[in-house]
């Protein structure tokens, strides 16, 4: 994972884990693993589905836009 331009390579993902773990993990607290993921499943759907201020664009419309660029 070392060398140039790496860090933008994983911009997105870390952007993700930071928002799941702020606005989900740490404010709901989850009793087992199970009711962990079941939570996770249902943010994450939420996340791919709303439409960012900054961007104006959905995660998951971004994300395909990315893929098309980058083939």
């Amino acid at each position: 994972m070392d060398g140039k331009g790496r860090s933008k390579d994983n911009i997105c993902i870390e952007r993700f884990w930071k928002s799941i773990k702020y606005d989900y993990i740490y404010l709901n607290l989850a009793d087992d693993g199970f009711e962990l993921l079941k939570g996770v499943q249902n943010h994450t759907a939420y996340y791919n589905d709303k439409t960012h201020h900054t961007t104006r664009q959905k995660p998951n419309d971004r994300y395909q836009e990315m893929i098309k660029t980058a083939a």
